[in-house]
């Protein structure tokens, strides 16, 4: 997605021309084409979709790389957790600032050309990193275990809490390949 964005705002023949001023002074702009309009929000589309689909997941990807019963891993998986917030706030800043400057001041192919070869080098790193990361295998249907717990939640809601967590059901083989740890952690919040 954002290669194309990047290829529609650099080759003159995917975007509008210029806008003219004429004799009178007035101003004289050029609509798209159905064919630039198209690859604009085909550009768009792919953009949203991709990020829609790494956001959610790189949270959760980061937070698997610890383990959850080593008390030094949970001290880092807070570090983890800071940093990461801490960058994305930072990298929206340089997006609102920089990256904006670049567009109105260099032109939008180098603007929309800088962020598209951060996002190739970073999938570069994660590709050349994968080895080193702990992968949890995917088990049954995310959705059909989604559905147990909204049918146990509400059939459960007017239940008290445990007084002990030791007293609560626990399935290691169920719960392995979802835990890094082998056993889901207990909350006091659901």
């Amino acid at each position: 997605g954002m290669v194309c964005l990047t290829v529609s705002a650099v080759l003159p023949s995917l975007r509008p021309p210029p806008c003219s001023i004429d004799a009178s002074g007035k101003k004289i702009c050029l609509e798209a084409t159905t064919s630039q309009l198209m690859v604009l929000y085909v550009s768009l589309l792919l953009t949203a979709l991709g990020a829609g689909g790494i956001r959610p997941c790189c949270v959760a990807f980061g937070a698997d790389q610890f383990d959850e019963r080593d008390p030094k891993q949970s001290t880092k998986i807070w570090n983890f957790f800071n940093w990461y917030y801490f960058c994305m706030g930072f990298s929206i800043l340089l997006a609102v600032t920089v990256i904006v400057y670049i567009q109105e001041n260099v032109g939008w192919g180098w603007g929309l050309g800088i962020p598209t070869v951060a996002m190739f080098l970073s999938v570069i790193a994660f590709v050349l990193g994968y080895q080193l990361y702990r992968n949890l295998k995917p088990s049954g249907s995310p959705l059909t275990r989604l559905v147990q717990v909204l049918v146990a939640a509400t059939r459960k809601r007017k239940l008290p809490n445990a007084s002990d967590p030791s007293l609560l059901y626990e399935n290691e083989e169920l719960d392995a390949p979802i835990s890094i740890s082998g056993v889901l952690v207990h909350s006091d919040q659901f």
